[in-house]
């Protein structure tokens, strides 16, 4: 075989391998939270990017359920932090959820509005920001949060219903959401 046929023929092999390769993705605990993206930047001397997104995922589901399941909320919090990525809207929600269910609301606040600096676009964000206006009874400011549900994931998601059922209760009745 001539040269031009060897590599023409290693670039098939080559091209088929890759084609043929597996798709491996990472499942998170929090659908509604979409994953952050990996740092943008790595060193050479720092973990496999796919160990490195495993080990957030990881992270992330143990703050998850310590949230959820276990409502174990400063913990949760640190456990958060450590994952280095509270800048991203999915972390920082969840940070100002656990603030909120503490009672700290203007850390809270602060949370809240650092995930939607990350991604005006977070439902998940808007549904509990909205929840946090009515508790402070800011029904006006929670009925504009539902509209930006509305616009961003419809009348008939859970969020928005979520929120809108809130708004339903009579103000002043001293509902935690």
């Amino acid at each position: 075989m001539n040269k031009l046929a060897i590599r023409l023929l290693t670039l098939v092999m080559l091209s088929l391998t890759l084609a043929a390769a597996p798709v491996v993705s990472v499942a998170y605990a929090a659908p509604d939270n979409d994953p952050p993206p990996p740092p943008k930047k790595k060193k050479s001397s720092e973990a496999r990017p796919g160990s490195e997104q495993t080990a957030f995922a990881d992270g992330y589901r143990a703050a998850y359920a310590a949230i959820y399941d276990r409502h174990e909320y400063a913990s949760a919090i640190e456990q958060l932090k450590a994952l280095g990525r509270d800048d991203s809207a999915a972390v920082a929600n969840l940070i100002g959820y656990s603030y909120r269910k503490l009672g700290d609301y203007k850390v809270s606040q602060i949370w809240y509005e650092r995930a939607l600096k990350a991604d005006p676009n977070h439902v998940k964000t808007w549904q509990y920001y909205g929840l946090w206006q009515v508790e402070q009874g800011n029904r006006d400011q929670a009925q504009y949060h539902l509209n930006r549900i509305a616009q961003l994931a419809g009348t008939t998601s859970e969020e928005y219903r979520s929120l809108a059922a809130a708004l339903e209760k009579p103000p002043g009745t001293g509902l935690v959401y």
